[in-house]
């Protein structure tokens, strides 16, 4: 019984910890809506495709842990099976990660004009994505818990190659913001925002993938593993939402044309530009500072105290 009541604690833990990541992210997709940014269609639409998985999948564990900790309370033999949720995990969660690792794709092609590298990095991303669906639809087959290390292959596989990617995106973008840097403050802060959020979108769920990777490679008949399984697909979507909600703040930091060029040169939003900017990590500091500069010389002032700012 003490390895029953463990085994399902720790599940338990993983359902808990989804739910409470599911109630921020849900806070997220209201604001993320509710502000209204004029983000390219297809950005809006990953977004929605994200709260709907995160919704079916949070629905679906939270359903687990009542069939399993509720309905047949003190029945050991009921942890031996899957039910739905349980095999849908790496499918949402390879979907999830999937859309963020494409997103964050276009920001870097965006920002080094490095196409080669932009193709990599989605084939890498279908690559995984398929991995992770394979691990689903395999186990929803197997069905009996106690069976699934028939697939650690392809589960090492997937794991390794989704922290691998999240390692790189996080390491390129990480990379191209900071050279950006040129000791001017607000242009700095700027940049530091968006290097947070390139950082914590990739460290958090290579985290909670890597300990993953480790308890089913250890325990592959428990549910240890799914403690950590569970919320790696919140912990995607509340990332990469931080990202695109981190503009709220730069809209107040930033003149309105400022926001606007740096958007466009983000790929926030819609651009007239139909090549990628090579030298964004310049062009990013260069419309900051020229935004400073012209807000320094419609306020300088002379030594007695008279405006000097050119006339219209």
């Amino acid at each position: 019984m003490g390895q029953y009541d463990m085994t399902l604690g720790t599940l338990l833990v993983g359902i808990f910890f989804n739910t409470y990541l599911f109630g921020i992210v849900t806070y997220q997709f209201a604001l993320y809506y509710r502000t209204k940014f004029n983000d390219r269609l297809h950005v809006k639409c990953m977004v929605l495709i994200l709260f709907i998985i995160d919704t079916v999948h949070s629905v679906g564990v939270i359903y687990m842990g009542w069939v399993y900790a509720v309905t047949n309370f003190n029945q050991p033999s009921a942890l031996g099976y899957e039910l739905w949720p349980y095999p849908f995990t790496p499918i949402g969660t390879a979907a999830a990660a999937l859309i963020t690792h494409l997103l964050l794709g276009d920001r870097i092609w965006r920002l080094t004009g490095n196409t080669p590298l932009y193709v990599c990095i989605v084939i890498l991303a279908l690559i995984t994505f398929s991995l992770g669906v394979g691990c689903g639809i395999w186990a929803w087959i197997i069905h009996v818990i106690a069976e699934l290390p028939r697939i650690k292959s392809i589960v090492i596989a997937w794991l390794s190659m989704q922290v691998f990617l999240d390692t790189l995106i996080t390491a390129v973008l990480s990379i191209t913001l900071t050279r950006a840097k040129t000791g001017y403050p607000p242009s700095d802060t700027v940049v530091r925002r968006l290097i947070r959020g390139a950082i914590q979108t990739g460290l958090f769920a290579s985290i909670f993938a890597l300990g993953d990777l480790i308890c089913f490679f250890a325990l592959p008949s428990s549910f240890m593993y799914a403690m950590f399984a569970t919320p790696i697909g919140r912990i995607y979507s509340n990332t990469l939402l931080d990202t695109l909600l981190v503009r709220k703040s730069l809209r107040v930091q930033l003149s309105s044309s400022a926001f606007e060029r740096t958007s466009r040169l983000m790929g926030w939003v819609p651009s007239d530009i139909q090549q990628p900017l090579s030298a964004t990590t310049t062009n990013i500091h260069l419309e900051v500072h020229q935004d400073i500069q012209e807000n320094a010389d419609a306020t300088s002032f002379d030594a007695d105290g008279k405006n000097n700012a050119p006339l219209a």
